[in-house]
């Protein structure tokens, strides 16, 4: 399992919250305080997950999601805002985000979407596996 996460928002805060929590559950953490930021960094480094505040100077994080999956839609992308806006929660998801969570972020709920993206990239790692074996006999 890629322990590998990408942390996207604006506030220094947040961004020092969840490195210190993420770091406690194992992951290395990469920190970006802008979308733009955060596109170089995935770029380089290419984590399995990245979790992104919605709302952010420049672009957002809907913009973001959107260019992650362009360029690999195998990423998993968790949704954070402030705002408990369903329209932009579901637009999250619309756009294949697998979570949607507001701050501040209660930790269970941060864990069970981590959870949720890791048995997705799981299941996709098995899925892949299969298919080439059975590429073998065909």
């Amino acid at each position: 399992m890629d322990k590998m996460i990408l942390v996207v928002d604006d506030e220094e805060d947040i961004r020092y919250a969840l490195e210190m929590y993420l770091s406690q559950l194992g992951y290395k953490v990469l920190k970006a305080a802008t979308g733009e930021e955060a596109i170089s960094l995935f770029r380089v480094f290419n984590p399995c997950i990245v979790l992104t505040d919605i709302k952010m100077p420049g672009m957002d994080g809907i913009e973001l999601l959107q260019k992650i999956k362009r360029e690999d839609p195998e990423t998993e992308v968790i949704m954070i805002t402030g705002h408990g806006d369903m329209t932009l929660a579901i637009n999250s998801i619309r756009n294949d985000a697998i979570d949607f969570l507001t701050k501040p972020i209660n930790d269970e709920a941060l864990e069970i979407a981590l959870k949720r993206a890791h048995d997705r990239l799981e299941l996709r790692r098995e899925l892949k596996e299969c298919k080439e074996k059975l590429a073998k006999y065909i």
